[in-house]
This record gives C-alpha cells, structure tokens and sequence, in this order.
C-alpha cells in the first residue's frame, strides 16, 4: 500500500513544492548557467527506471556541452576540467539535482529509492543477474539507501546490492531515515567524488 498510493501522493506533493517554492532560485541558476558556459540550462540523459524502462533524467547543466566526448567518458572528479565554474558550485551543493523533481511529478522517478544507472554503464540491463535486476522493481530515486552509505565511494556491485536492499525494506520509516540521513551527506558534500569502478555518469 505505501510503495503504490502513500509514497506516490507524498512523492507529488513533494515535487510541486520544490518546483514553486524556489522559482526565483531556479531563474538566477538559469542566467547563471547561461552566462558561464554555452549550451542549454538543463542536461537530459537517458537513464534505465522502472522495470529497466529507458527514460529522460533531468539535471541543471553542470558540464560543457559533449563532455562525453572530450576524452574522459563518464568519468568525473573535482579536477575534471569539463566541469564549469557554476557547475562546481552546483554539484558541491547538489543543486544540479533539483530539476530531479520533474522526473518525480511525472511519475519516472520517486525522491527515495535505488538511483537510475545509465542505459549503458557500469553495463547494459541484459547484463545485469537477475538479482541485480531487482533494483528495477521500484522507481529510482533522487537519493537512496546507496547514497547514504558510500555513494560513490563504493564500487558497483556493492551499490546495487544496496539497492536490492532497499526494494525488499522499503518502508516509510526507512525512507524517513534515508531522509534525514542525505541532509548531512549534501551538506558535507561526503562521497561524492567518483572512484574509476565506481563513476557513473559524466554529469551526475
């Protein structure tokens, strides 16, 4: 009852709240992203969701435009020269998520849950076991029970074992606490600097 009714209603509230509420926000992000680097406000990328469905995850552009192509892959680190300088402060602050809240409102997404890996790495769905397969049995979600232990410091079989995790305790009390716990992981900025086994995406 609460992965299908409670946690959807709680999820779409959620995301109209963080849509409205820092509108002015958002506008000086826009100018700001505008004004440092060309290329669009938002970065689109397909991700693998619900029963391994392929759909597009929006994020505050943080990155020049084809930095995929630039030599680095989805590698990226705190000396990646890619990352612009409002990029940086955006990914510090984990601000570059928040449009994050669109995929929510629109049902791709939940704010908790296993975060969506890229259609491609660390490698396609038909190569995942059937275990790891799992983590596709709920919406992805901004923030998760990986994200507070480890995040990108652990390698990826680890991270999806967490996420299998998470799909066979899902609560709201386990959501409440993966709450409350990523507070202070964003404030820090902890585990967010990509290991090489562990890195996934060029703009997450």
């Amino acid at each position: 009852m609460y992965q299908h009714f409670f946690k959807r209603v709680l999820d779409i509230l959620l995301a109209i709240l963080i849509l409205l509420v820092p509108l002015p926000l958002y506008l000086v992000i826009a100018i700001a992203i505008k004004v440092d680097s060309k290329g669009p406000v938002l970065f689109k990328q397909e991700r693998l969701g619900l029963g391994g469905r392929v759909f597009c995850m929006y994020k505050f552009r943080s990155m020049c435009v084809d930095a995929e192509r630039m030599g680095q892959g989805v590698y990226s680190d705190k000396r990646d020269i890619r990352v612009t300088r409002v990029g940086r402060i955006l990914r510090s602050t984990s601000i570059d998520e928040l449009p994050q809240a669109i995929n929510v409102l629109k049902g791709d997404m939940s704010f908790i849950g296993p975060r969506p890996p890229l259609t491609y790495h660390p490698w396609p769905l038909e190569d995942y076991t059937d275990e790891q397969r799992r983590m596709f049995d709920v919406r992805p979600g901004i923030t998760g029970w990986a994200q507070i232990h480890g995040r990108k410091a652990i390698g990826w079989d680890e991270r999806i074992g967490l996420s299998v995790y998470y799909v066979d305790h899902m609560s709201i009390w386990m959501d409440v606490k993966i709450f409350f716990l990523t507070i202070p992981k964003v404030l820090s900025n902890a585990d967010n600097e990509n290991r090489p086994d562990s890195a996934d995406r060029s703009e997450e």
